[in-house]
Protein backbone atom coordinates (compact mmCIF):
# COMPACT_ATOMS: atom_id res chain seq x y z
CA UNK A 1 0.00 0.00 0.00
CA UNK A 2 1.37 3.57 -0.96
CA UNK A 3 1.20 6.01 2.35
CA UNK A 4 1.96 9.70 2.70
CA UNK A 5 3.65 10.88 6.05
CA UNK A 6 3.07 14.38 6.26
CA UNK A 7 6.23 15.16 9.67
CA UNK A 8 9.57 13.65 9.33
CA UNK A 9 9.86 13.80 13.36
CA UNK A 10 10.28 11.47 16.03
CA UNK A 11 6.79 10.13 15.41
CA UNK A 12 7.08 10.10 11.43
CA UNK A 13 9.93 7.89 11.86
CA UNK A 14 8.62 5.30 14.12
CA UNK A 15 5.88 5.03 12.63
CA UNK A 16 7.76 4.77 9.14
CA UNK A 17 9.24 2.03 10.56
CA UNK A 18 6.61 0.05 10.95
CA UNK A 19 5.19 0.71 7.87
CA UNK A 20 8.60 -0.04 5.73
CA UNK A 21 9.18 -3.49 8.21
CA UNK A 22 5.27 -4.11 6.89
CA UNK A 23 6.31 -4.09 2.92
CA UNK A 24 4.42 -0.57 2.11
CA UNK A 25 5.76 2.21 0.16
CA UNK A 26 5.99 5.35 2.40
CA UNK A 27 6.02 8.75 0.93
CA UNK A 28 7.88 11.32 3.42
CA UNK A 29 6.85 14.95 3.32
CA UNK A 30 8.17 17.94 6.28
CA UNK A 31 8.97 21.19 5.35
CA UNK A 32 12.40 20.57 5.89
CA UNK A 33 12.91 18.79 2.39
CA UNK A 34 16.45 17.78 3.69
CA UNK A 35 14.72 16.38 6.78
CA UNK A 36 12.17 14.01 4.61
CA UNK A 37 15.20 12.70 2.69
CA UNK A 38 17.29 11.62 5.27
CA UNK A 39 14.69 9.70 7.00
CA UNK A 40 13.49 8.34 3.68
CA UNK A 41 17.32 7.41 3.47
CA UNK A 42 17.06 5.46 7.12
CA UNK A 43 14.09 3.81 6.53
CA UNK A 44 15.32 1.83 2.84
CA UNK A 45 18.05 1.33 4.76
CA UNK A 46 15.42 -1.44 7.30
CA UNK A 47 12.11 -1.86 4.88
CA UNK A 48 11.65 -5.32 4.66
CA UNK A 49 9.12 -7.20 2.42
CA UNK A 50 9.76 -5.14 -0.55
CA UNK A 51 8.65 -1.84 1.13
CA UNK A 52 10.02 1.40 0.10
CA UNK A 53 10.58 4.90 1.10
CA UNK A 54 11.43 8.31 -0.61
CA UNK A 55 10.58 11.98 -0.17
CA UNK A 56 8.69 14.55 -1.41
CA UNK A 57 7.86 18.49 -1.10
CA UNK A 58 4.01 18.54 0.18
CA UNK A 59 3.15 20.85 -3.10
CA UNK A 60 4.63 18.17 -5.35
CA UNK A 61 3.39 14.68 -3.17
CA UNK A 62 1.29 12.67 -5.19
CA UNK A 63 -0.42 11.38 -1.82
CA UNK A 64 -1.08 7.72 -0.71
CA UNK A 65 -4.36 6.25 -0.05
CA UNK A 66 -3.56 6.90 3.70
CA UNK A 67 -2.26 10.02 4.91
CA UNK A 68 -0.57 9.93 8.13
CA UNK A 69 -0.56 13.76 10.30
CA UNK A 70 2.78 13.12 11.85
CA UNK A 71 2.22 16.11 13.26
CA UNK A 72 1.27 18.62 16.69
CA UNK A 73 -1.80 19.39 17.51
CA UNK A 74 -3.31 22.93 15.48
CA UNK A 75 0.02 22.20 12.70
CA UNK A 76 -2.22 19.33 11.85
CA UNK A 77 -5.52 21.38 11.45
CA UNK A 78 -3.11 23.90 9.25
CA UNK A 79 -1.56 20.88 7.02
CA UNK A 80 -5.50 19.30 6.41
CA UNK A 81 -7.27 22.56 5.50
CA UNK A 82 -4.25 23.50 3.37
CA UNK A 83 -4.37 19.57 1.29
CA UNK A 84 -8.05 19.82 1.12
CA UNK A 85 -9.84 18.23 -1.63
CA UNK A 86 -6.49 16.07 -2.51
CA UNK A 87 -7.23 14.36 0.87
CA UNK A 88 -10.59 13.24 -0.53
CA UNK A 89 -10.98 9.43 -0.50
CA UNK A 90 -7.61 9.31 1.79
CA UNK A 91 -7.78 7.35 5.34
CA UNK A 92 -6.37 10.47 7.09
CA UNK A 93 -4.76 8.86 10.10
CA UNK A 94 -4.22 11.36 13.16
CA UNK A 95 -1.75 10.71 15.49
CA UNK A 96 -1.36 14.50 17.75
CA UNK A 97 -2.18 14.76 21.70
CA UNK A 98 -3.68 18.45 21.90
CA UNK A 99 -1.40 19.41 24.75
CA UNK A 100 -1.58 22.41 26.07
CA UNK A 101 1.44 24.59 26.97
CA UNK A 102 2.41 23.29 30.71
CA UNK A 103 1.55 19.72 29.37
CA UNK A 104 -0.63 18.92 32.31
CA UNK A 105 -3.76 19.26 30.06
CA UNK A 106 -5.25 18.75 27.04
CA UNK A 107 -5.76 22.01 25.07
CA UNK A 108 -9.24 21.19 23.39
CA UNK A 109 -12.43 22.03 24.35
CA UNK A 110 -14.53 19.43 26.61
CA UNK A 111 -16.88 16.91 24.20
CA UNK A 112 -14.53 16.90 21.18
CA UNK A 113 -10.56 16.08 20.51
CA UNK A 114 -8.30 16.87 17.72
CA UNK A 115 -8.96 14.03 15.61
CA UNK A 116 -12.52 15.47 15.35
CA UNK A 117 -11.40 18.82 14.72
CA UNK A 118 -9.44 17.19 11.65
CA UNK A 119 -12.63 15.59 10.74
CA UNK A 120 -14.33 18.71 10.97
CA UNK A 121 -11.86 20.93 8.14
CA UNK A 122 -10.88 18.11 5.59
CA UNK A 123 -12.74 17.15 2.62
CA UNK A 124 -16.19 15.18 3.14
CA UNK A 125 -14.94 12.16 1.15
CA UNK A 126 -11.75 12.04 3.69
CA UNK A 127 -12.14 9.27 6.62
CA UNK A 128 -10.47 10.53 9.48
CA UNK A 129 -9.39 7.49 11.84
CA UNK A 130 -7.15 8.54 14.75
CA UNK A 131 -4.20 6.20 16.07
CA UNK A 132 -0.51 5.64 17.02
CA UNK A 133 -1.08 8.54 19.69
CA UNK A 134 -0.68 6.50 22.55
CA UNK A 135 2.62 4.78 21.47
CA UNK A 136 5.82 6.40 21.80
CA UNK A 137 8.50 7.25 18.79
CA UNK A 138 11.19 4.94 20.52
CA UNK A 139 8.74 1.83 21.06
CA UNK A 140 7.54 2.12 17.47
CA UNK A 141 11.18 1.85 16.17
CA UNK A 142 11.57 -1.19 18.45
CA UNK A 143 8.31 -2.38 16.97
CA UNK A 144 7.98 -3.41 21.19
CA UNK A 145 8.43 -2.82 24.86
CA UNK A 146 9.79 -5.74 26.66
CA UNK A 147 9.43 -8.51 24.12
CA UNK A 148 6.44 -7.68 23.90
CA UNK A 149 4.14 -6.45 20.61
CA UNK A 150 2.83 -2.87 20.99
CA UNK A 151 -1.00 -2.20 20.90
CA UNK A 152 -2.46 0.57 18.98
CA UNK A 153 -5.37 1.91 19.74
CA UNK A 154 -7.91 2.96 16.81
CA UNK A 155 -10.74 4.66 16.65
CA UNK A 156 -13.03 5.85 14.06
CA UNK A 157 -16.17 6.26 11.96
CA UNK A 158 -15.17 4.24 9.26
CA UNK A 159 -15.09 0.42 9.46
CA UNK A 160 -13.20 0.36 5.78
CA UNK A 161 -10.81 2.89 7.04
CA UNK A 162 -10.37 1.48 10.23
CA UNK A 163 -10.00 -2.09 8.64
CA UNK A 164 -7.28 -0.45 6.46
CA UNK A 165 -5.77 1.00 9.28
CA UNK A 166 -5.36 -1.96 11.24
CA UNK A 167 -3.77 -4.08 8.85
CA UNK A 168 -1.35 -1.55 8.74
CA UNK A 169 -0.06 -1.88 12.17
CA UNK A 170 -0.57 -5.63 12.18
CA UNK A 171 1.33 -5.82 9.06
CA UNK A 172 3.96 -3.95 11.19
CA UNK A 173 4.37 -6.50 13.83
CA UNK A 174 1.83 -4.64 16.30
CA UNK A 175 -1.63 -5.67 17.69
CA UNK A 176 -4.25 -3.22 16.52
CA UNK A 177 -7.20 -2.23 18.99
CA UNK A 178 -10.29 -1.15 17.61
CA UNK A 179 -12.23 0.82 20.36
CA UNK A 180 -15.07 2.47 18.60
CA UNK A 181 -16.06 5.25 17.00
CA UNK A 182 -14.21 8.46 16.03
CA UNK A 183 -15.44 10.32 19.63
CA UNK A 184 -13.64 8.12 21.52
CA UNK A 185 -10.59 9.88 20.18
CA UNK A 186 -11.22 11.99 23.16
CA UNK A 187 -10.40 8.93 25.66
CA UNK A 188 -7.38 8.36 23.57
CA UNK A 189 -5.80 11.95 23.86
CA UNK A 190 -7.03 11.54 27.52
CA UNK A 191 -4.53 8.31 27.86
CA UNK A 192 -1.94 10.02 25.35
CA UNK A 193 -1.88 12.82 28.15
CA UNK A 194 -1.43 10.09 30.71
CA UNK A 195 1.41 8.44 29.84
CA UNK A 196 3.86 10.91 28.75
CA UNK A 197 2.97 12.87 32.15
CA UNK A 198 3.95 9.22 33.51
CA UNK A 199 6.95 9.62 31.46
CA UNK A 200 7.76 12.50 33.33
CA UNK A 201 6.94 11.92 37.00
CA UNK A 202 8.59 8.32 37.11
CA UNK A 203 11.48 9.18 34.84
CA UNK A 204 10.55 6.21 32.44
CA UNK A 205 12.26 7.52 29.47
CA UNK A 206 9.23 7.41 27.09
CA UNK A 207 10.10 3.44 26.82
CA UNK A 208 6.58 2.23 28.21
CA UNK A 209 3.32 1.14 26.52
CA UNK A 210 -0.15 1.08 26.62
CA UNK A 211 -1.54 -2.89 26.43
CA UNK A 212 -4.75 -4.39 26.59
CA UNK A 213 -4.32 -7.66 28.96
CA UNK A 214 -6.44 -10.48 27.09
CA UNK A 215 -7.28 -14.22 29.10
Amino acid sequence: MKITIIGAGNMGRGIGYRLVAGGHDVTLVDSSEEAAETLAKELRSVAKKGGSAKSASLEAAELGEVVVLALSYGVNLDVAKKLGDKLNGKVVIDIANPLNATYDGLATAPGTSSAEEVAKVVSTGAKVVKAFNTTFAGTLVAGNVGGTPLDVFIAGDDEAAKKTVSKLVSDGGLIAVDVGPLLRARELEGLGLLGITLQIRHNLGFTTGWKLIRP
